[in-house]
């Protein structure tokens, strides 16, 4: 070709070849930067390989991989097949090349410039889209085995009458597949129209035709196969109106279809369907009729009527059908929407009982024996004493508890009773000399249980241990103390080699010890070396002489780390808790299955639902995959992890659940039959917190049962923050052994309450049965209050505290100097149709460094009492042994005027108030306040009697019998009208 260029001429400068040895050198590097790559995606293969086998869980390695494998390679080739069979077709039907224009001619130096590399160029096409393709379809794999593998639910869908299996399972491949075939066509039909344009099939500013027959033809079947597409995706959008989320005034994750998605949406779609299908037709047409006239002019109507039929007409019927009645139309809806929900989250089983929230008996003795046999009280929270614990038992700076403690129940005397217990885990930064061997390879594990009574306190306000000192010796026997696997153990450890690890220190000085359980990979194969220095960034793996013969790299070590990577399939409970089980400290982790396909329910965030003032200031007790949206959710696995081997079991706990037994057909013989769950570790399995707090937010609205309630938001609930702090978050649940007004004995329960929405009287009071095993386990009864009284919830609790002036005055005794007052939980217990609150009160601080148990604050039926013990301020409140209880805060200071009956004459004075403003209410129609100020009224009459009645009995003034004058007559007693 001639040079064109028309730039200046002159020598031309001949670059030299690189040399032999400089052409070697750079081949050499090129082909160890290629291994060195190649090497470092083995050795991560590699480890995870060594790491499952380790712990025998190969199957599910080899499972998911194949499964990826399969998937990538499937629709990478499907991919590569599509895109490349149709540039090769349009090549091939490509038009000979006659008179030229200017836009062929321009066109022609890339033709020409390609000419030598089409082979080349086409299999980097469909190898680019292949790989993209592949890796995106074997991100699948979950929605893969849940397909393959699917078992019915046994439950139908109200609408379409299908088994909830097929939205779950089914429906969720049906649209990658959709999605799949989508971007095929889409790449396809811009792959061929570049091919076509670049030989001349379609023409821009060419006179004549804008495309040749064939490249018409081959264009009008691919876009004929995507309408075709999008015909099923109409068909797929009918079933997929069952798992819609939508906005709904009576909550903002509803999901299911409502009166205008049966009514309007679902027959658009249908006739969208039929729409697209002729369409499509038309486009394959094409290929003898040689036109686009007619596709195109189906394609616009069908996109008009998408318009119309699928946005306009079900606008229509929401604006002058639905919401004149929306009630009327919405209320067949609401009530699927009702029990399918309540069915999906496990609480259609959920007891409601009325409770009246005032106390039944005035016999203080008996309600105050009535205290003991209805709950054991835990006055040692598990997340204020940790420090106390690091204090009084961490004996060495490389020990530590875990920031929040757990409870578990223990039997002492033969007796169970509530327990707070830890693990005294392994602590790097309290190492005295940080090195890698020191870090590695001596500083490898924990050592022992430090477990205390949870319903006492010694003489100074300390944990009444059961378990303590190092080595741990008490309550629990012999069991092997050792912790290599715990919540705190997040780096890696190489034991069993020629280097000692450090095992506890005593009077005598350090213990050392090796490794002797299976747990961890064997690093005496030196490619196993090779490949863990390069996936832990760790050259010395491979050379250090600390490593030999024995030498096992333990890491993945934090329970719940451990489950989540042997069952990906699972979510993991944020709260993980050690037990000592069969001589064994196993660590409990709760699992749960979840789908957000069930039709119907309503949908929630997991991160979200599950937060609380814990997790606001604790990562670790956060939920695992907090993002997902899910709406079913069981408690399907519980699962176990020994301290010192590492060992991980998945025992089957729900025996029902389909999504469970989906998953055990999809990784067989992973998880070990119900049956096979020993009676010890059985004694300390439990209801768990974060499926509890998934039931509790649902249950704010889904207590109700009918439509017309559930509209019109009245019974609307919501979960309290957290007094005890300033976090802002919700109140965690607490675990409680204590016993309803519907059980005969106590039972070890996980405890909420509840408030009405934007206020802060108590409306519920909820409690699950927690003791695994029995046959309540599980049961949810919920206490609800009157909502014509006000009964104070958890804040108006802590504000009573901190208000009266006698309480006041200790807690600003007890901040005296530098010490810190911590409220412990504020537990409620129902008790004789009253609510009896206690909240243990901390002080850290006068020269301590960790909390101690100083007083308890203790309210019951109005009636307050701080003092130093439990019994002391129950038996205050109660009027026992003596004792005289705090008169209700009534939040006025101002002493009462003197007069002949200075106490009965301020009552009927608050009688008055009390009359004047319920008629003031009655004017404003505010039947709130109007309730208020009878209830007011009530009290102010029944102060004012009991008053008299006590100066006849001791002889005072104004003696007699006579009952006190009530407030001016005509105080009506109407009743709301409708």
């Amino acid at each position: 070709m001639p040079d064109r260029g028309g730039g200046p001429t002159g020598p031309r400068i001949r670059v030299g070849r690189p040399s032999r040895r400089v052409r070697t050198l750079l081949m050499t590097l090129g082909v160890l930067a290629v291994l060195g790559m190649a090497f470092t995606m083995f050795a991560g293969f590699w480890t995870d390989w060594l790491w499952y086998r380790s712990v025998n869980y190969s199957s599910v390695f080899t499972t998911t991989l194949w499964t990826k494998i399969g998937l990538f390679f499937v629709f990478g080739l499907l991919m590569a097949l599509a895109v490349g069979f149709n540039i090769w077709l349009a090549h091939r039907l490509r038009p000979p090349l006659s008179a030229m224009s200017m836009e062929q001619q321009n066109l022609d130096r890339y033709r020409m410039g390609i000419a030598p590399y089409k082979k080349w160029l086409l299999l980097g096409i469909t190898a680019l889209v292949g790989l993209i393709a592949g890796a995106s379809a074997s991100s699948q794999w979950r929605t893969w085995l849940m397909w393959v593998n699917g078992v019915p639910f046994g439950q139908k869908d109200p609408q379409f009458q299908l088994d909830v299996s097929f939205y779950a399972f089914d429906l969720p491949w049906y649209r990658f597949l959709l999605g799949f075939g989508f971007a095929a066509a889409i790449l396809s039909v811009i792959a061929a129209a570049l091919t076509h344009y670049l030989y001349g099939g379609l023409r821009v500013t060419s006179p004549g035709a804008r495309a040749t027959a064939a490249a018409t033809g081959h264009l009008s079947v691919l876009i004929g196969v995507f309408v075709a597409l999008k015909a099923v995706a109409y068909w797929l959008d009918r079933y997929g109106l069952a798992v819609k989320s939508s906005d709904f005034r009576a909550t903002d994750n509803w999901t299911g279809l409502r009166y205008v998605d049966a009514n309007a949406y679902l027959p658009a779609k249908t006739i969208l369907f039929c729409i697209a299908v002729i369409c499509a037709l038309l486009f394959f047409a094409t290929i003898w009729r040689r036109t686009w006239q007619l596709p195109v002019i189906g394609f616009g109507l069908m996109v008009l009527s998408a318009i119309l039929i699928g946005g306009l007409y079900p606008a229509i019927v929401q604006k002058f059908q639905v919401q004149p009645n929306e009630q009327a139309k919405e209320a067949p809806y609401v009530e699927k929407n009702l029990e399918a929900t309540r069915k999906a989250y496990g609480i259609d089983g959920t007891k409601v009982t009325d409770y009246s929230g005032t106390g039944n008996t005035e016999d203080k003795t008996r309600l105050r024996d009535d205290v003991d046999s209805t709950a054991s009280i835990r006055i040692m929270d598990p997340n204020i004493v940790s420090p106390t614990f690091q204090q009084l038992q961490q004996i060495r700076n490389y020990y530590a508890f875990p920031n929040n403690l757990d409870v578990d129940r223990y039997a002492k005397n033969g007796k169970e009773q509530d327990t707070v217990i830890g693990l005294r885990e392994l602590n790097l930064a309290g190492i005295p000399k940080k090195n890698w061997i020191n870090n590695h390879f001596r500083y490898t594990h924990g050592y022992g249980v430090v477990a205390a009574e949870g319903t006492s306190a010694d003489a100074q306000g300390r944990p009444n241990f059961t378990e303590s000192d190092l080595p741990s010796k008490g309550d629990l026997g012999t069991y092997e103390q050792r912790v290599y696997y715990g919540e705190k153990t997040t780096t890696y450890s190489i034991v069993g080699g020629p280097q000692k690890e450090i095992d506890y220190s005593d009077d005598n000085g350090e213990k050392t010890t090796s490794y002797k359980g299976d747990s961890g990979v064997n690093l005496s194969n030196p490619v196993n070396r090779a490949a863990y220095a390069v996936a832990f960034g760790e050259p010395q793996i491979l050379y250090s002489g600390a490593i030999g013969d024995g030498s096992r790299i333990l890491y993945n070590r934090t329970p719940k780390e451990r489950v989540e990577a042997v069952a990906p399939w699972l979510t993991i409970d944020g709260d993980a808790y050690p037990a000592v089980v069969n001589g064994k400290i196993q660590w409990i982790v709760d699992a749960y299955t979840t789908t957000n396909g069930y039709p119907y329910s309503s949908r929630t965030t997991l991160g979200d639902t599950t937060a609380d003032s814990l997790t606001a200031t604790n990562d670790n007790r956060a939920v695992v995959a907090q993002q997902n949206q899910v709406n079913y959710i069981r408690n399907s696995v519980k699962a176990t992890v020994d301290a010192y081997t590492g060992e991980v079991k998945l025992y089957q706990w729900d025996t029902k659940d389909p999504v469970l037994k989906t998953w055990m057909k999809a990784f067989p013989d992973t998880v070990e039959p119900k049956s096979d769950i020993s009676k010890d570790l059985m004694d300390h399995l439990r209801y768990p917190q974060d499926l509890f707090k998934v039931q509790r937010e649902l249950l704010t609205r889904y207590h109700v049962k009918d439509a017309t309630t559930f509209l019109s938001g009245s019974e609307v609930w919501q979960v309290p923050d957290d007094p005890t702090n300033r976090s802002g978050s919700a109140v965690p649940p607490y675990y409680l052994s204590m016993k309803m007004p519907d059980q005969q004995a106590q039972s070890f329960s996980l405890t909420t309450t509840f408030t009405p929405t934007g206020r802060d009287n108590l409306s519920a009071f909820m409690a699950v049965d927690a003791e695994a095993g029995t046959s309540d386990y599980g049961k949810i009864r919920i206490l609800k209050l009157p909502t014509n009284t006000t009964v104070n919830g958890p804040k108006q609790v802590q504000s009573q505290f901190n208000s009266q002036e006698d309480i006041a005055e200790s807690i600003r005794l007890l901040r005296g100097g530098d010490s810190e007052v911590e409220y412990g939980n504020l537990l409620t217990v129902p008790l004789d149709g009253g609510l009896l609150y206690v909240e243990p009160v901390y002080v850290r601080g006068g020269g301590l460094k960790y909390p101690l148990l100083r007083k308890v604050l203790v309210t019951y039926g109005g009636q307050t009492a701080f003092e130093n013990t439990l019994d002391e301020a129950l038996n205050k409140v109660f009027g026992a042994d003596g004792a005289t209880p705090e008169p209700p805060d009534s939040g006025d200071t101002t002493p009462p005027p003197t007069s002949d009956n200075p106490t009965v004459q301020q009552a009927l004075e608050d009688a008055q108030k009390a009359f004047d403003a319920g008629q003031e209410a009655l004017k404003e129609n505010d039947w709130e306040a109007y309730g208020r100020a009878q209830k007011d009224l009530e009290d102010a009459l029944q102060r004012a009697e009991d008053a008299q009645a006590e100066e006849s009995r001791t002889g005072g003034a104004g003696g007699g019998e006579s009952k006190p004058s009530a407030p001016p007559s005509g105080s009506p007693s109407p009743k709301p009208s409708s």
